[in-house]
């Protein structure tokens, strides 16, 4: 299948003011349409580079006034939904791969050590590997009421355990919070998920959910959702949300328009149709 991902957002600040944008995805990721990368309104000069975690990071300098970035590309999905491999067994730290290891210790908004204790307690008789990473979910998912009013850019994953609420990016903390307490090396994920096989949910948003090493490879972990989605286009990952932050500006500015795409394209549609409508310049169709 074809799906079509990308984004609209307008930013107004009323100086010069540097932004670094996590808002292309992964570098693994090849679109066959468009390419990704972030394009801007009115033009200005864009640097990108990788950052240490290999996402593909963009700096724009604004001038003031209002500045609109956008991306627009499609990207070639089996249609399969996030694997489920209920027989992964979980390898003790000791034979972990040296570059899993970061990926057990706290972050700025896992607080990983402070929730040990808990963690041990409701998750410690069950059984290693998927199943316990799976109980992490569920309770995760059943502890924390969704709502962007609950929403806060400091809030970590002992606030949102507290509190009962939150938006994507609290579901993952948490989850994550629990499985690097256990032991499990856990790494934030955040990009697109489309309402493709699923009832429709409104409005689109960027979403983040986790991963988790289990038997010698990283599977997908949603916590917020809490079942197998099809068709995620993966942006970015980090240690937390602190790594990835879609926009990090040096200055004030205020957000003026925020739209998030991500859509299956219809069977019958060519790339050639799509390559008109299309929000950024698109040079050619990859071949394939």
């Amino acid at each position: 299948m074809l799906i079509r991902a990308g984004f609209e957002i307008s930013i107004r600040s009323d100086t010069e003011m540097p932004l670094v944008c996590a808002l292309s995805p992964r570098p693994e990721i090849h679109p066959v349409l468009g390419d990704g990368a972030v394009r801007t309104d009115p033009r200005l000069p864009l640097e990108t580079y990788d950052d240490s975690f290999g996402n593909r990071m963009t700096r724009v300098l604004s001038p003031g006034g209002l500045v609109t970035l956008t991306s627009d590309f499609v990207v070639e999905h089996s249609g399969a939904a996030d694997e489920v491999n209920p027989s992964a067994r979980q390898i003790p730290p000791a034979r972990l791969p040296a570059e899993t290891l970061r990926f057990l210790i706290p972050s700025r908004f896992i607080e990983s050590d402070l929730l040990a204790g808990d963690a041990w307690e409701r998750f410690g008789p069950i059984e290693e590997g998927w199943a316990r990473v799976q109980a992490v979910c569920d309770f995760v998912h059943n502890h924390i009421e969704f709502g962007y009013v609950h929403g806060r850019p400091t809030k970590t994953a002992v606030d949102a355990y507290r509190e009962g609420k939150g938006v994507c990016r609290d579901y993952a903390h948490l989850a994550i919070a629990f499985c690097r307490a256990l032991n499990i090396p856990a790494r934030y994920c955040s990009g697109y998920i489309g309402d493709i096989g699923v009832p429709y949910a409104g409005p689109m948003d960027f979403c983040a959910w986790f991963e988790v090493y289990l038997d010698g490879r990283w599977y997908t972990f949603d916590a917020r959702y809490n079942i197998p989605r099809i068709g995620r286009i993966l942006m970015v990952r980090g240690m937390d949300a602190a790594d990835v932050s879609m926009v990090t500006s040096y200055g004030p500015h205020q957000m003026e328009k925020f739209e998030v795409w991500c859509d299956e394209v219809a069977a019958h549609r060519t790339l050639d149709d799509l390559r008109g409508e299309m929000r950024v310049p698109v040079l050619g169709v990859a071949a394939g």
